[in-house]
């Protein structure tokens, strides 16, 4: 049942938190006060298996809707993963097997339903219509747009002004997102502010097919906690949705204080007042932001894992960061190969893939050459700092060694 009709205090907190640009904001807010179910529109290409804080901010959008009673349709884009789509990277998505898709898809579902109530979400997949098209209907859907309606698009004319390539395909894309909001009679679609073009060709083409054309909710673009570009997995400068918690907290501590308001305000239920008055607090250095962004870094993890999990991963943060201690629980890593102790191709940055302290060794190199590798023995208490790839030292009951990556990971090497 949708609630009744809503205040102005309402109206202000669903249009403008977490909020970008609506696309036309009267006609939603006419739309949201007639009482009528609205279906909302949501789709994700699985060209990836996870999700991550930037993602939530519109997730937790759709929540709120939900709440009132209005329909999430996801639309899980099996069929465009095989399209490029730059979306502002200037770079086509590499071509997906379909059980490529269906593992992404499976992963990213499982993401998405800690957010937004899944007995109140659809699942569709393209699929099921583009399935069945012909040559004779993708030819049909391009006559209905021209070329220099497309290069309107800003990563399209920007490279077409720099005679850089634009496959085909890629115009593509902005159709066929457009036709599944034509095929499920969206009335709202959400995305970035960076898929704003895409959005309007599926507000023109319902139009043009007769349907009353959607409304665009734009979400804003979370920054990443290196404080300057948008969250991003290949930036490394995002938080996983399924990020352990002591990593989560610990990631969320990392954040430039300038970030603290926009962070709650996108990722917390803290109240508009709230807000108001954090961020006066914040502005006459009447707060330290520590404190904030503590109360912060705890709301966030426990809502991906819970109270408890929040509290031992505060803990954690105060013991190990804020005091320097080591950790309690570190987990026992054992080489198995004596290739870790001498140059035979096996060396430090090999054993932190090996132990999950590094996602890869370019990325256990770089944290290398940044000085972010430390050994420390346990005996003597002496910290020795890594500063090249090279093999591991000789291992020995007596001198049992801890590798620290950063400032949170940590596992003792112990001699097999």
């Amino acid at each position: 049942m949708v609630r009744p009709l809503l205040n102005p205090e309402d109206i202000l907190e669903i249009t403008t938190r977490g909020v970008t640009e609506i696309i036309s904001q009267a006609d939603f807010v006419r739309l949201l006060q007639s009482g009528t179910p609205l279906r909302l529109k949501m789709g994700f290409d699985p060209s990836r298996p996870d999700i991550h804080l930037g993602h939530v901010v519109g997730l937790r959008k759709l929540r709120q809707l939900q709440r009132l009673g209005h329909q999430v349709i996801l639309i899980v884009g099996d069929w465009t993963a095989q399209i490029g789509d730059p979306t502002g990277q200037s770079a086509t998505r590499p071509q997906l097997t379909h059980e490529e898709v269906t593992s992404n898809a499976e992963s990213y579902l499982r993401q998405f339903f800690k957010v937004v109530d899944k007995d109140l979400t659809q699942v569709v997949w393209q699929s099921e219509w583009f399935g069945k098209f012909t040559l004779a209907d993708v030819i049909k859907l391009t006559n209905r747009f021209t070329v220099a309606q497309f290069l309107e698009r800003d990563d399209f004319a920007k490279r077409f002004q720099e005679h850089r390539p634009i496959a085909i395909t890629e115009f593509l894309y902005p159709l066929l997102q457009a036709y599944d909001s034509v095929v499920i009679e969206s009335d709202v679609e959400f995305g970035g502010t960076d898929q704003m073009f895409n959005l309007l060709v599926g507000r023109q083409l319902q139009e043009m097919m007769g349907q009353t054309p959607q409304q665009c909710f734009l979400m804003p673009i979370l920054v990443g906690t290196d404080g300057v570009q948008k969250m991003s997995k290949s930036l490394g400068n995002y938080v996983a949705v399924e990020e352990p918690p002591n990593d989560m907290y610990g990631k969320l501590m990392s954040l430039p204080d300038d970030l603290i308001v926009s962070y709650l305000a996108y990722l917390t239920d803290m109240s508009s007042s709230e807000l108001a008055d954090a961020s006066r607090a914040l502005a006459s250095d009447e707060v330290n932001p520590m404190e904030l962004k503590k109360g912060l870094a705890w709301d966030i993890t426990s809502q991906f894992h819970d109270g408890s999990a929040a509290d031992d991963a505060q803990a954690n943060f105060e013991r190990v960061i804020q005091r320097r201690d080591i950790p309690e629980d570190i987990q026992d890593f054992s080489p198995q190969t004596q290739d870790y102790f001498r140059d035979a191709g096996k060396r430090i940055s090999n054993l932190m893939v090996d132990a999950s302290l590094a996602s890869s060794t370019s990325e256990a190199k770089r944290l290398i050459n940044q000085g972010a590798v430390q050994l420390i023995s346990e005996t003597t208490g002496e910290t020795r700092t890594l500063e090249r790839d090279h093999p591991l030292p000789d291992l020995n009951p007596q001198n049992r060694c801890i590798l620290k990556v950063g400032r949170r990971r940590f596992v003792r090497l112990v001699d097999a």
